[in-house]
């Protein structure tokens, strides 16, 4: 299974764990269902806007910026310099 199968088979079980209709979080995350069905088949084509859109409602945003944060891992904090940055955030 690829990274965006993955990843939208995560959201679809967490819509449902949720407990939310496909229309309920279309409608939520004003996207159409058609849409929601694309990024829940893990549909490459679909838009970052979507996804990200979708995310939020699921309460999944602060995880993803947690985790695509370089600044959260050891080599990130080891080479922040390269970033411009003074110093390095303290993880969590």
């Amino acid at each position: 299974m690829e990274t965006s199968e993955r990843l939208g088979e995560h959201l679809r079980q967490w819509r449902i764990m949720l407990g939310l209709s496909q229309e309920l979080a279309a409608e939520r995350a004003d996207i159409s269902v058609p849409t929601l069905r694309r990024i829940e088949r893990g549909d490459d084509g679909v838009r970052l806007g979507s996804f990200l859109a979708l995310s939020n409602i699921l309460n999944l945003t602060e995880r993803l910026e947690s985790a695509t944060d370089p600044l959260e891992t050891d080599l990130g904090r080891l080479r922040a310099h390269l970033l411009g940055r003074q110093r390095a955030r303290r993880s969590s």
